[in-house]
């Protein structure tokens, strides 16, 4: 059956005498210019978005906003000697996203703040590219999409493996059944990452800086790592941990394969933040078991060095960071591109790459969010399940190796992964048996509902916390 495009539909509305009306949209054509305003001003905004929106032709970056003015203004000014234009600075997000000439925003703020400054600007009429991970709760998520969806938005995760060809074309060829069923997929970031420090006293707050609205959502209060802006992802307040911050890249590209729609079933985590000893409080070693009823997903984070006093990071099958799919006749590597037999030998390569915000615009002018490689709900979906292991690491206590070992042992798979772990720790000189390493809970998912079943303690873990006056509306009904 032929599917019903857009324009097929305004078509058969005008000869039937009746005219549509969708909030906010129109079709563009190529030739439509299209402006853009920026949220957030760092590396993210500023190297990737700006860029990358103004190499289309037809796109513009017109304005900017970020809480530091010091920064937004640096900004404008590599935008103008870069582009030969001049953007608006706006310092309250919300004065940007009430400007009728702006079509699309740019939104590279930090975890914290994806979700409300989302929903600000969906409310608003404008289009978002919204930064991973996608939310900082699971209930957010799921309200960004009912937001997408009353006010007819087109928005992107900014999950941009989803538009490398080569990933797309892997994943077909093993849904083909070239190497029989998946038995699992194992996902894992191994990036190298520093102490954040530990002050004695606050860290100061340049004049410069709007630090309530900074803080927005999150809880105010004084920082006391080293640097205010980036490692704000690894602390609870306001960030999410690797495993959500990088993982969710890693949980996507799994996901995607998987054909999973959903939670998993169940998930369990284990792992700790060693070393450092500094203010941020996330792990930075950490396993997690995802019970997809297709095949299980495993993910593990390793951001210590291979060992101690070496210069390496450890791998996975020569990958620092991937996604490995183990299937009854061999193996895939998403990143790599590369299918090895159970003998280890090559079989198939897979090439490509793509333009997640090409992809974007395109769908903008198009008016389709079918169009988008990573649409919202796929987004929300891959956040949440990062989360979900956060939330069993978040719930767990610090356990002896016999506990995690009974824990494990029933799942040969996921024994092997607390096998890494464990000599990965050992290396680098940290006691196991000294009850050093946090086991988290199994937690049972109602996956229709989004939330767990039995664990109130979880549940507000799902929901989060908002501070007034930036609470997240609930767009649920």
């Amino acid at each position: 059956m032929k599917a019903v495009t857009r324009r097929d539909f305004v078509k058969s509305s005008i000869a039937a005498g009746v005219m549509a009306v969708l909030p906010f949209s129109r079709v563009r054509g190529a030739n439509d210019r299209i402006c853009v305003g920026v949220v957030g001003c760092g590396g993210r905004g500023t190297g990737a978005h700006v860029p990358s929106f103004e190499k289309q032709n037809g796109v513009t970056v017109v304005a900017l906003s970020d809480v530091d003015r010091e920064r937004m203004g640096g900004a404008a000014k590599t935008i103008e000697s870069k582009y030969n234009h001049k953007v608006a600075q706006y310092v309250d997000m919300r004065k940007m996203f009430d400007r009728k000439d702006i079509d699309v925003i740019g939104n590279a703020t930090q975890n914290y703040w994806h979700g409300l400054s989302t929903i600000w600007a969906s409310q608003a009429g404008k289009h978002v590219y919204v930064e991973k991970p996608l939310s900082h709760y699971i209930w957010e998520g799921r309200q960004m999409v009912n937001t997408a969806r009353k006010y007819n938005r087109i928005v992107q995760c900014g999950t941009q493996r989803r538009s490398q060809s080569s990933i797309a074309k892997a994943i077909q060829w093993i849904r083909e059944g070239n190497l029989g069923r998946i038995r699992y997929i194992t996902a894992f970031a191994n990036k190298q990452r520093s102490s954040c420090g530990r002050r004695k006293t606050p860290l100061p707050i340049p004049d410069t800086l709007d630090y309530d609205f900074w803080c927005g959502p999150a809880k105010k209060v004084p920082i006391y790592r080293d640097r205010l802006q980036y490692d704000c992802s690894f602390d609870w307040n306001t960030g999410d941990g690797e495993s959500c911050n990088q993982g969710v890249h890693e949980v996507d590209a799994a996901r995607w394969c998987l054909g999973e729609k959903m939670l998993p079933r169940r998930v369990m985590s284990i792992g700790g933040r060693f070393l450092f000893n500094d203010a941020c409080n996330v792990p930075n070693t950490q396993i997690i078991y995802y019970d997809f009823p297709t095949a299980p997903l495993l993910y593990e984070v390793h951001n210590l060095r291979k060992a101690k006093g070496s210069g390496e990071m450890p791998s996975l099958r020569g990958e620092r960071v991937g996604v490995i799919v183990d299937c009854q006749g061999g193996s895939v590597s998403l990143y790599r591109g590369i299918a090895w037999d159970k003998k280890g030998k090559e079989v198939k390569k897979f090439s490509g790459g793509g333009d997640h915000f090409v992809n974007f615009i395109e769908a903008v002018r198009s008016d389709r969010r079918e169009d988008l490689n990573a649409e919202v709900l796929e987004g929300h979906l891959s956040t949440a399940v990062s989360h979900a292991g956060n939330i069993s690491y978040r719930l767990g206590n610090k356990a002896s190796k016999k506990q995690m070992l009974d824990r494990v042992r029933d799942i040969p798979i996921f024994n092997d992964m607390f096998t890494r772990l464990l000599e990965h720790l050992k290396a680098n000189e940290i006691d196991v048996d000294a009850r050093t390493v946090t086991l988290g809970p199994w937690l049972e998912i109602d996956r229709k509902k989004e939330c767990f079943k039995n664990n109130e303690q979880a549940d507000r873990l799902v929901r989060g916390f908002y501070r007034q006056p930036y609470v997240l509306p609930d767009l649920s009904g």
